[in-house]
This record gives structure tokens, C-alpha cells and sequence, in this order.
């Protein structure tokens, strides 16, 4: 545990209550979070969780650019659901890279856990993705990555950083209830939304 780890995650936590309100200062937060996170991922081997930390470094500029002005827009868009096929194409991305990125690291790297490391990265890539489109079943992504993750960062000593994600486990509970309500609101007043 170190003082960055701390930093870290407190900017971590102001990020998820600043975004719960739709504040633009979460994108803030997010970026200097992340940007700790890169080194301190690097520093413990996880690589592709270091690879992933620059992701979201590139996703909290784009947050940001997005919502400068946008907030209500945003809040207009409707949540979505995919379809069968779709999430199986989605899994069969995330499990192909990880094998991939998981042999690679293994063979050529001392990256720690490479196969654990690969797969909550692309998850989370791909679960990402789905938040910004409002696709409802990304909490339950979530509630298999999250606690992967807990596990990884236990491994290689980050305890703030695993608590870190207890909280994500419990806001993703938090969020698959309070979209899947949304959801039935909308489809109240709309026709359901799905994605083909």
C-alpha cells in the first residue's frame, strides 16, 4: 500500500460519485486516477491492466469531450438491451484475446497472472464500451469482472485498490437494479429497446 494506491483510489471514488450525479468534474477525477493506476500496475506486473489504465486515461478525455454540454442528451439516451447473439459475440472476442494476450504475456513476460490479467482487461474494454451505449446488461458484466479483479489486485498486494472494487461490486448491484427499472419505465412509454 502506498500513498499513490491512495490517491488513486480516492480519485477513483470521487470519479464514480461525481459521475452518479452527472457531474462534468468526474472526467477529472477519472484521468488522474487512471494515470496513477498505469505506473502503478506496470509496477506490480500487471500489465494489461497497466494497458487498460491508459484506455480509460483516452475514454476520460473522450467523457469528457462528450459531456461538455451534452449532459442532458446523455441522460436522454435510452437503455438498451442486446440480443442473444450479440453477447455471444461479445464473449467470444473477450475469451479469444485473452487467450492470446494471455499466451504472449506468458511466454515472452514476467507479467503476474497473465491469463487472469488478459481476461479483465478485455472485459472490461468491451464492458466499457457497452456503458456508453447504455446497454443494460453491462452491470452483469461487471459482477463477473469486479470480483476477478479483487482477486488480482489481492495477489499483487494492492488492498485499497481491492476494496476499490468491493465498492464496484456493490454499484454494479446498485446499477443493474436501478437500469433494469429505467428499463421497464421506458418500455412503458416506448416500444422496448433493443439492439439486433
Amino acid at each position: 500500500m502506498s500513498l499513490w494506491e491512495l490517491a488513486a483510489v480516492v480519485l477513483a471514488i470521487a470519479y464514480l460519485l461525481l459521475a452518479v450525479y452527472e457531474r462534468i468534474e468526474c472526467w477529472y477525477a477519472a484521468f488522474f486516477s487512471t494515470l496513477i493506476y498505469i505506473f502503478l500496475f506496470w509496477n506490480v506486473s500487471l500489465v494489461m491492466e497497466s494497458l487498460l489504465n491508459a484506455y480509460y486515461l483516452i475514454m476520460a478525455l473522450y467523457g469528457w469531450t462528450q459531456w461538455r454540454g451534452k449532459v442532458d442528451e446523455f441522460q436522454d439516451v435510452r437503455i438498451q438491451r442486446w440480443s442473444l447473439q450479440k453477447h455471444v459475440i461479445a464473449i467470444a472476442v473477450i475469451l479469444s484475446l485473452t487467450l492470446i494476450t494471455g499466451t504472449l504475456l506468458g511466454k515472452n513476460t514476467s507479467a503476474a497472472l497473465p491469463y487472469l490479467d488478459s481476461f479483465t482487461t478485455w472485459a472490461a474494454v468491451v464492458t466499457t464500451y457497452m456503458v456508453t451505449q447504455k446497454v443494460l446488461e453491462n452491470w452483469i458484466y461487471w459482477l463477473i469482472i469486479n470480483p476477478l479483479s479483487i482477486y488480482l489486485y489481492l495477489d499483487r498486494g494492492m488492498v485499497l485498490t481491492a476494496l476499490l472494487f468491493v465498492v464496484y461490486v456493490i454499484m454494479s448491484l446498485v446499477g443493474l437494479y436501478t437500469w433494469s427499472r429505467r428499463y421497464r419505465q421506458q418500455s412503458k412509454a416506448w416500444p422496448p429497446a433493443s439492439s439486433a
